[in-house]
């Protein structure tokens, strides 16, 4: 039962304002990185934008491996 539970909440669906919470930023940036490009993963659904969670935490882990490899070594 709890590995359904994990299953469901990795491939939920988010809208932006929800996708924004999770990151903890303002809906127009997430806006303004899906434009450029640079952002998490994200889809049309209709008229609405949705990103996956698996999605979004792939991405956060991308940014934190990106920068911990620029940090130069002490």
């Amino acid at each position: 039962m709890t590995e359904d539970l994990q299953d469901a909440s990795a491939s939920a669906l988010l809208t932006l304002t929800e996708a924004a919470a999770v990151l903890r930023t303002p809906v127009a940036t997430l806006r303004y990185w899906r434009h450029l490009g640079v952002g998490p993963a994200g889809f049309r659904l209709g008229r609405r934008v949705l990103y996956r969670r698996q999605d979004l935490d792939r991405w956060i882990e991308a940014q934190r491996t990106a920068q911990a490899v620029d940090r130069p070594r002490r």
